[in-house]
């Protein structure tokens, strides 16, 4: 005869669903339940009583909670956190991240007189996230402008010539905008200025990495990072939101084609040999 016990009573559309697992790698973004405190993941550690988890605001404030079952969110949804596989020692890839054929044992080279100057810091960021090995090889040191509106002035601190030469990664360079007319105004022999139609760099990295359908539109007149969060119902936090897509980068693959050629024409351009 079959048995039927108190489990078998309960109605399907009652039992608890079970909870996710989700590993408690460096840079996810979680909330702990009880609190509301949203953070990063900053480290995981062992105690006595058991796992705890570090976690970092946006102002830069850590709190260590218990890895307790069901006692964090992640988009809203309850996850049990649990502690990240031990790291075993990876065969050296055999490419860079940006596609580029790695070289073991290479050593940084000494940095070039050309720069690559990108319009802000997620943008640097960004850049020597995918290609920060091929720059050390390269020599080449990426700095971030506050903006393009002081490009021109920049250009003639700089004063380029053929062995130091600069390239400008700028946002939104489509025909007729300001940032395509400063641009035309410091092109030349030793500038090259190039752009992508995005209107920030965060839509250069795919939606798919991100884990989103696609990037929304933000109506006019509402600031876009913050409009970007409200449509994807995150935290209203550009920095804490900002380092959520960061970390969905791992290689070239994560991001927009439109952005990986750009970035390879400007390293190219600043490390060409002068032409005799």
């Amino acid at each position: 005869m079959r048995s039927y016990g108190p489990e078998s009573l309960i109605p399907p559309w009652k039992k608890d669903k079970p909870v996710p697992e989700v590993a408690a790698e460096r840079d996810l973004v979680v909330e702990e339940a009880s609190t509301g405190f949203c953070g990063a993941v900053v480290r995981v550690e062992k105690t006595p009583e058991g796992f705890t988890v570090t976690l970092e605001d946006r102002h830069g404030r850590l709190r260590v909670f218990p890895m307790d079952p069901r006692g964090f969110l992640i988009d809203g949804a309850v996850v049990t956190l649990v502690r990240p596989a031990p790291a075993s020692a990876p065969a050296r890839p055999a490419r860079t991240a940006s596609g580029s054929v790695a070289v073991p044992g290479a050593r940084a080279r000494v940095a070039r007189g050309g720069r690559i100057y990108v319009e802000g810091r997620h943008d640097a960021e960004l850049v020597e996230r995918v290609w920060g090995d091929d720059l050390r090889i390269e020599g080449v040191v990426v700095e971030y402008l506050e903006g393009i509106d002081d490009l021109p002035a920049v250009v003639r601190e700089f004063a380029p010539d053929a062995e130091r030469r600069l390239g400008v990664l700028v946002d939104h360079l489509v025909p007729g905008s300001k940032e395509s007319r400063i641009a035309a105004q410091v092109t030349g022999t030793e500038v090259l200025v190039v752009g992508h139609p995005y209107i920030d760099v965060w839509q250069a990295v795919r939606p798919a990495s991100v884990g989103i359908a696609g990037w929304p539109d933000v109506p006019r007149g509402v600031p876009w990072k913050e409009g970007v969060c409200t449509a994807l119902g995150w935290p209203v936090d550009p920095p804490l939101a900002w380092r959520r897509i960061l970390a969905s980068v791992n290689s070239y693959r994560d991001l927009e084609p439109t952005l990986l050629g750009k970035v390879e024409q400007l390293i190219d351009f600043v490390t060409a040999p002068p032409e005799t």
